[in-house]
């Protein structure tokens, strides 16, 4: 009974097996942190006051708290007093635990240091620094200033990012009041210069004073809100002295509809900006042309910006995107085939360590609404489902397979492949240059040796030179050895042993309808591989899971070509021919099942996950409304997953649905609440309830939800979001 009373109410917990460890742990990882840093640490020793009586150690991770001062993150601490369950009566015999002290973790990316502040109760407050080495400091009113937009930066950019799903992690409000917001915009400013060094999102490879984590953070907060005049106005002081900055000004100012003033301060920024900096600024241009419907004139600033930084990958992404829009799939294939790739490095996270108990507790006034959290067999899936690699691409090779996906919707898989084998040497193609060079060689060494021999006969190294000639050609091809070239003629007995099967309702069914889904299966040709370039390239373990052709690979017609107007085929490109491929394949058996079990006039059943992967499938390969269905069937299963509902939430949020929306939104702020975020911005929910404001009004919104007969618990969790925004004046606060 001890062990159970001495848990926090309504805040997760992880008990420490030795006392300490979990900070000892957070020391030895510091020199592996990047960039932000992981969520804030906050441990705790708990003791009864008794000899005899072992104390007890435990952790959670949080962000949110003000980390401006020692006092902010000691008055965290000291709450944690007051939150221990009280289940010990005063006539219990059961030791009493209470908070002895506890030490607040904190890290400052910008001097790369970790704040800590140590709290005895009763007694007095420690604050001090430990660097990468371990070795202690004493921190400067400088520091503090950075730890504390640190933090902000973390509890804004983690607010959604599924990346630092901890156990347990609690999320709080960052920003509560105006004045909390204008000491952030404040601390911003200062900083500013000095964003760069706290890193910037993957597919950036060089962060900038325009391009890193702060400026991210200060668009997400206030961007997600529609509020740019706050923005504009840090910007407008900020340009006078980095005149780069007016690419974030310009953006902000068309946020605001102020079109004319936007195009007035690019034009001048251009000016005065230096070409390698200047493609942020070509690209805010690029945008707004884009949005207007000039593509043409787009695509000479998307251009310019690829000659501006070229080893960027946005540039290149840019210029895709346009050519993508103007319908130039050649061009866009070829550019895309040009991007450089970096290599993604995940977020940085503690050392996992192994609890002796694990204590999280479950919002009794959200629990009614919620699906038990316990495995059933909705959580069961298909492994032809689960092995896609697709969802295992990160960073730029995401980015890159977004593109490929997006030109596949437009002209089709068949026409992308001709569209392929137009731009890129093929595999077959090489060989047989190859094989015609060799040939060539050995010819003119044939007739040169023979030259000599006729001079010089008895002349040992002269015949040592001479090299037997061989009508052999050896097969191999500087192409990635995950993608084997394939019979060109068609694709019937890789379809037949290589389709993943995915588990229909009867077996009597799929007797039925079995070879009309392998028909429709086998009408998706696999990719003939391409010949790829020497670079060795990783697309962060999604080519393992692509397999090998079985069959010999079979010459293909041969056709004149020219090596001048052709290119080799990136070996990661050609490795995202084939994830899409397998995508395409599973997409298409299961829209054939579809087909086939509705005129059968019977039910199509699958398991909660499987529902909510093809829902994710169906959005990947832009088929939206297929993947709404998806979802909507995957809300049928009693699955504790929060996916389908926050997917379902945003589209209805970008359709306008009023009363769809705000249903899923309940479920995903009961999900939140579950999961401990007690954040009301910036979050999915208050984005979407914003976007609805610019519509309806927030005054709507707040009947609707009252018309629902919600109970009280749940109604005062969903007014959050509307207070807010009538606290910071959202659009749509006054209606």
């Amino acid at each position: 009974m001890a062990e159970a009373a001495a848990v926090f109410k309504d805040i997760p917990e992880l008990f420490e097996v030795d006392l300490g460890e979990s900070l000892t742990a957070r020391t030895e990882c510091l020199s592996t942190f990047r960039e932000l840093g992981p969520p804030d640490l906050c441990h705790v020793v708990k003791s009864t006051g008794k000899s005899g009586q072992r104390d007890q150690g435990s952790y959670h991770f949080v962000s949110g708290v003000d980390a401006s001062s020692s006092a902010s993150l000691a008055a965290y601490i000291n709450s944690l007093t007051y939150a221990i369950e009280d289940s010990n009566a005063w006539f219990s015999k059961t030791p009493v635990w209470k908070v002895r002290n506890g030490c607040y973790c904190c890290f400052n990316a910008f001097s790369r240091v970790d704040f800590r502040v140590d709290v005895k109760i009763p007694g007095g407050v420690v604050a001090y620094v430990v660097d990468l080495r371990g070795e202690r400091h004493e921190p400067t009113a400088e520091m503090w200033q950075e730890t504390y937009v640190s933090a902000l930066l973390r509890a804004i950019l983690y607010s959604d990012d599924h990346a630092h799903a901890l156990d347990a992690y609690r999320k709080l409000d960052p920003i509560t009041s105006l004045e909390g917001e204008l000491r952030f915009l404040a601390a911003a400013e200062a900083l500013f210069i000095k964003g760069w060094q706290v890193g910037s999102d993957p597919e950036i490879q060089v962060a900038s004073v325009t391009t890193n984590h702060l400026t991210a953070g200060l668009l997400k907060y206030f961007g997600n809100s529609g509020r740019y005049q706050p923005l504009a106005n840090l910007f407008e002081k900020i340009s006078t002295r980095e005149p780069e900055v007016s690419s974030l000004l310009a953006r902000a100012y068309l946020g605001m509809h102020e079109e004319v003033k936007a195009l007035h301060i690019m034009s001048s920024a251009l000016r005065n900006t230096p070409g390698s900096a200047s493609y942020t600024l070509l690209h805010a241009q690029c945008d707004f042309l884009r949005g207007k419907g000039r593509f043409d004139w787009a695509l000479k600033l998307a251009r310019q910006a690829v000659n501006a930084a070229p080893s960027e990958f946005v540039t290149w992404e840019k210029l895709t995107d346009c050519y993508i829009e103007l319908g130039m799939f050649d061009s866009a294939l070829l550019t895309l085939n040009s991007c450089p790739m970096f290599t993604f490095n995940g977020r940085d996270a503690h050392r996992p360590l192994t609890p002796s108990r694990i204590h999280l507790p479950f919002h009794r006034s959200i629990g009614e609404i919620l699906p038990d959290r316990v495995k059933t067999d909705d959580d069961e899936a298909d492994p032809a489902l689960q092995r896609l690699p697709a969802p295992g691409l990160r960073g730029t090779w995401a980015r890159a397979y977004a593109l490929l996906t997006r030109l596949v919707s437009q002209i089709g898989w068949d026409e992308l492949l001709k569209t392929r084998s137009t731009v890129f040497v093929m595999e077959e193609e090489y060989r047989m240059q190859k094989a015609q060079t060799e040939i060539a060689s050995h010819l003119r060494a044939d007739s040169t040796d023979e030259t000599l021999a006729e001079g010089d006969a008895d002349n040992a190294s002269t015949r040592g030179m001479v090299s037997p000639g061989s009508s052999s050609v050896s097969a191999t091809s500087p192409s990635n050895a995950s993608a084997t070239a394939v019979n060109g003629n068609g694709n019937a007995n890789a379809t037949q042993n290589g389709i993943p099967t995915i588990r229909i309702s009867t077996e009597s069914d799929l007797e039925k309808g079995g070879d009309a889904i392998t028909k429709a299966a086998d009408t998706l040709e696999r990719p003939v591989q391409a010949a790829a370039g020497d670079e060795e390239s990783d697309i962060a373990g999604a080519d393992k899971d692509v397999k090998k052709a079985k069959e010999p690979a079979s010459p293909l017609p041969q056709e004149p070509f020219s090596f001048s107007n052709k290119r080799l085929c990136e070996r990661w490109l050609d490795n995202l021919f084939m994830v899409l491929y397998e995508d395409l394949r599973v997409w298409t058996i299961f829209r054939a099942e579809v087909a086939h079990f509705k005129t059968q006039h019977v039910a199509y059943r699958k398991t909660g996950l499987e529902w909510e992967i093809l829902g994710d499938l169906g959005m990947r390969l832009h088929h939206k409304e297929e993947a709404k269905e998806a979802y909507q069937r995957c809300l049928d299963t009693p699955r504790y997953s929060v996916k389908p509902w926050s997917k379902l939430m945003e589209m209805y949020a970008d359709e306008g649905d009023i009363q769809r929306c705000i249903q899923t939104a309940i479920r995903v702020a009961a999900y939140q609440y579950a999961e401990y975020t007690e954040m009301t911005f910036p979050t999915q929910i208050a984005h979407c309830f914003f976007k609805l404001g610019e519509l309806h009004g927030l005054g709507k919104i707040a009947w609707t939800l009252r018309s629902m007969g919600l109970p009280e618990p749940i109604l005062k969790i969903m007014d959050s979001y509307l207070q807010y925004g009538q606290t910071f004046k959202v659009e749509g606060y006054e209606y």
